[in-house]
């Protein structure tokens, strides 16, 4: 079955700092885009940063410059440092792949969401 594993969420300090992980397990093809979503209450879902399987990136104009997405392809696992946190960060970090996957005769791909991980940053 496969499984997108998120961790590294928890309560910081504004001005600190968190590193989130995903590693995507089960049996796969490969992983197209990876990327980080996140949700505050009441908001809608956002887009924080993606990148490609060749390592382009790119981010949400708010998070420019203070957050980094990465990702280990040997691992399946994608990363995202966040460092200068602000109270309007605090949300739940969702991470997403886009998977090739086996099927019967052909490959076909599909996104895949983590559970989600709650970020809080507190003033």
């Amino acid at each position: 079955q496969v499984q997108l594993v998120e961790s590294g969420g928890g309560l910081v300090q504004a001005g600190g700092s968190l590193r989130l992980s995903c590693a995507v397990s089960g049996i796969i093809f490969s992983i197209n885009a990876m990327g980080w979503y996140r949700q505050a209450p009441g908001k809608q879902r956002e887009l924080v940063a993606d990148i490609t399987k060749g390592g382009s990136t790119n981010y949400e104009d708010s998070v420019k410059g203070r957050f980094t997405i990465s990702r280990d392809n040997a691992k399946n696992t994608v990363y995202l440092q966040m460092n200068s946190l602000k109270p309007e960060d605090t949300a739940v970090y969702y991470c997403n792949a886009d998977l090739n996957l086996v099927g019967p005769g052909s490959l076909y791909s599909r996104p895949y969401w983590g559970q989600g991980t709650q970020v809080t940053v507190s003033s």
